[in-house]
């Protein structure tokens, strides 16, 4: 089943995400790599594809896991939550209806 993971940053999180980003893409292209992702990106903290200095006010992320618990030990363990990046992460049952 999927699972979406939704998660908030905490304010000014832009050199925290710097600091942990290479880790973070780095489990993003294993589910990628075993085709359990469907979509994962950041939200931009403006109106704008390229936010700058602005940052990020936090990432989604919807992929394939065995159960809700293997998705939430698999967000628990993000390089940006040891990094302080999020104030909070949901993780919730996800359908595909579309495309």
């Amino acid at each position: 089943m999927y699972y979406a993971i939704i998660s908030d940053d905490v304010a000014n999180s832009l050199p925290l995400r710097q600091s942990a980003r290479e880790a973070h893409l780095a489990r993003l292209q294993e589910l990628k790599q075993q085709g359990r992702l469907f979509a994962a990106g950041p939200h931009p903290a403006v109106d704008s594809e390229d936010p700058g200095d602005s940052g990020f006010s936090g990432s989604l992320v919807i992929a394939e896991f065995d159960s809700l618990a293997h998705a939430q030990t698999w967000a628990d363990s993000d390089p940006y939550v040891d990094a302080g990046v999020y104030r909070q992460v949901v993780v919730k049952p996800y359908k595909i209806v579309l495309p």
